[in-house]
């Protein structure tokens, strides 16, 4: 009886030794995006992307970090493009499945507060398209591969301006997102600070899920604006802009970095035809390894990838080359994840397929933004760059 025993913890110890060294092969990154929810078209670009990271990554035979090799999951979870599920996400990939990094959320809604959990754990987190301050503001443990809002607003402000000579404006944006409630401040600041306070003759908002905007664009169109920034996601920026229309309004309505996705046109329809939007990189006349990378992920998933598409490729390859800076993998997490925070942090300039990158202390990237023209084919045709 004895024997047997001695027998069964044997064997099981064997086993359990095979699936450590098994674990300790592994190296576990957390995807947390919106694959459910109002903008799960975000969700399908970051998955799509970060499968074809994937595939190379084991088209190589692993990571090589230090002179072995491991083997990389991609551990991929939905947010519902919820703040208390991004939350909830990010708390399961760090404590239970033991993620070495963090790659998102998108969303600064999500993103701000995920950050959050990451940096109370000390793990490495990358947003590649939440461009609010707050998501890495005080955060040493969280970075992001896209431009910020304090950014972004100021150059729509200046290019509205020159390209078309105007002086009063109107914003409408979602008051209960982080992301359009922060650039539509940084924007009207901009533009008084261009053409003198209360030349934002019109700053109206709504609420998330809301559909009818007409009181709101009707106080607009009565205000003699000239033209609406209007910095929402894919699923209401179709909404706003056939509702103007619908209204009288034949000016200009211009958009921001979450205008990006396909399914903007493909919602929007001609309205959108002929407007205007800044955002990371544009996929027409796109050459070099961008051009590569948008091929590609056309032909393998039937559709031109967006900015959030290029930035999460961006974010995957920030993580690949601080895992490798980092120089070795102990198999001690805490000591892991440390060290890919601190490798991180070093990185001086990344060229990605959407700009060349110097980071700050901050962990923010210092990058160029892009000006992108939505053609009579619905095609987002680059129009101008503007660099810090």
């Amino acid at each position: 009886m004895q024997k047997s025993v001695r027998c069964i913890i044997t064997v099981l110890g064997i086993v359990l030794l095979f699936s450590f060294c098994a674990q300790a092969q592994t190296i576990s990154i957390g995807l947390n995006v919106p694959i459910t929810g109002d903008i799960p078209k975000v969700g399908e670009g970051s998955k799509f992307a970060a499968q074809m990271w994937l595939e190379d990554v084991e088209a190589a035979g692993g990571l090589e970090v230090g002179g072995k090799t491991y083997k990389v999951e991609i551990i991929i979870e939905d947010n519902e493009a919820k703040a208390e599920s991004a939350v909830a996400v990010a708390t399961k990939l760090i404590t239970e499945d033991e993620v070495l990094v963090l790659v998102g959320p998108q969303a600064s809604k999500q993103a701000v507060p995920a950050g959050g959990v990451a940096d109370n754990y000390k793990t490495p987190m990358i947003s590649p398209w939440s461009t609010n301050p707050n998501t890495t503001k005080d955060r040493p443990y969280v970075f992001r591969g896209c431009f910020l809002d304090p950014f972004q607003g100021p150059v729509v402000a200046k290019f509205i301006s020159e390209e078309f000579g105007l002086t009063k404006a109107a914003v409408l944006y979602d008051v209960a997102s982080d992301y359009p409630k922060g650039l539509a401040e940084f924007f009207k600041q901009s533009w008084e600070e261009m053409h003198g306070a209360g030349t934002v003759v019109a700053y109206e908002s709504f609420t998330t899920k809301d559909t009818d905007f007409s009181s709101q664009l009707t106080k607009i169109i009565n205000s003699g604006a000239e033209v609406i920034f209007t910095p929402q996601y894919y699923n209401e920026v179709a909404l706003i802009v056939q509702q103007a229309h619908q209204l009288g309004w034949d000016r200009p309505i211009v958009g921001s970095d979450s205008w990006g996705s396909v399914e903007t046109v493909e919602l929007c329809g001609k309205d959108c035809y002929g407007l205007f939007f800044s955002t990371h990189y544009a996929a027409a006349g796109a050459t070099g390894a961008t051009k590569e990378f948008i091929d590609r992920y056309n032909a393998k998933y039937g559709y031109v990838p967006d900015d959030v598409a290029a930035l999460t490729w961006d974010a995957l390859g920030i993580v690949k080359r601080a895992i490798q800076d980092c120089g070795k993998i102990t198999g001690d997490i805490k000591d892991d994840r440390q060290c890919v925070r601190d490798a991180m942090a070093k990185i001086q300039e990344f060229e990605g397929i959407t700009g060349k990158m110097t980071f700050t202390e901050e962990g923010d990237p210092i990058k160029c933004a892009v000006i992108v023209r939505i053609s009579e084919k619905g095609e987002y045709e680059f129009y101008k760059s503007v660099c810090p």
